[in-house]
């Protein structure tokens, strides 16, 4: 992959409603806007989140910003080849004066709305499937749902009931099934813990963008520090389609393996300065 050309392409706007777009949206050497992010995203049920800078953004557009519930779709890298970094709702849009410029500095939440807003009542008789009680909440939250290859799905005998927040509602039927549940880029995932979502992952090495050697540290992947285990932080060239519970194989000369995203840092500018990622990254388990 070449990585001398930086490119983003950012759309913003009610859901299912025509906003704007900016970035190189008329091919790479198009003129675009001044923009830098910081994403972080992990495995955990808390939302992913983004600070976004836009400098210079039209008087209409940041109007558009501010109307509630906007929904922000951003594409980052490399000439022609970028992938989605962040999607999710703008839960604040502020504009000040930098120097001779406007600045609108925005907080973006992955699927705020539907784990804010989404409420179910359901009452199901009989014998139940719980794979289609995972894709009736998915609806009920205006979501799309991946559930990983390798799952089993439980058989609930006598009915299911629920009354409550969506999120409640899937993690009810995660804990019937033993499964994890988060939100990527305003799709759900479902997974067994400390595993992929897909069979397919990335490499990275040296060639394809690992950038400093990795470094072993401890990751806290429960609620204490009982549940804190050994893995590794990597740092690579921008690779926004290297997503969490995917898999990736690393080959440095400390480390070589198999390893699965626990959590990923996606840092960019597209004037100056960082275009990188930071990942977490835990042994995958077996089993």
């Amino acid at each position: 992959m070449e990585n001398f050309h930086r490119t983003y392409t950012l759309k913003a706007g009610k859901m299912g409603e025509i906003g704007f777009e900016i970035g190189n949206v008329d091919g790479v050497q198009a003129d675009c806007l001044h923009i830098s992010f910081s994403i972080e995203k992990s495995s955990s049920k808390s939302p992913n989140d983004a600070k976004i800078q836009i400098w210079n953004l039209s008087p209409e557009n940041v109007d558009i910003l501010d109307t509630k519930d906007c929904i922000i779709e951003l594409m980052v890298g490399y000439d022609s080849v970028n992938a989605v970094a962040i999607v999710g709702a703008v839960s604040s849009a502020e504009t000040t004066n930098d120097n001779a410029d406007r600045m609108t500095e925005l907080s973006v939440v992955d699927g705020m709305v539907a784990l804010r807003d989404t409420i179910i009542s359901v009452s199901i008789n009989g014998v139940v499937d719980s794979k289609m009680v995972y894709q009736m909440i998915a609806d009920k939250m205006g979501l799309p749902l991946i559930l990983a290859e390798e799952l089993t799905f439980c058989i609930i005998p006598n009915g299911f009931s629920f009354i409550g927040k969506g999120k409640d509602a899937l993690q009810k039927i995660a804990d019937a099934n033993g499964h994890s549940w988060t939100i990527q880029n305003q799709i759900i995932h479902v997974t067994l813990p400390g595993r992929p979502i897909a069979s397919q992952g990335f490499l990275l090495n040296s060639d394809s963008g690992l950038i400093s050697i990795p470094k072993k540290i401890s990751i806290n992947v429960g609620t204490g520090t009982e549940k804190a285990v050994t893995g590794w932080e990597v740092e690579y060239l921008l690779n926004a389609a290297i997503g969490i519970n995917d898999i990736v194989k690393v080959e440095s000369k400390k480390v070589n393996g198999y390893f699965l995203v626990h959590k990923v840092t996606i840092d960019g500018d597209n004037l100056e300065g960082d275009w990188k990622c930071t990942a977490q990254l835990l042994e995958i388990k077996t089993g």
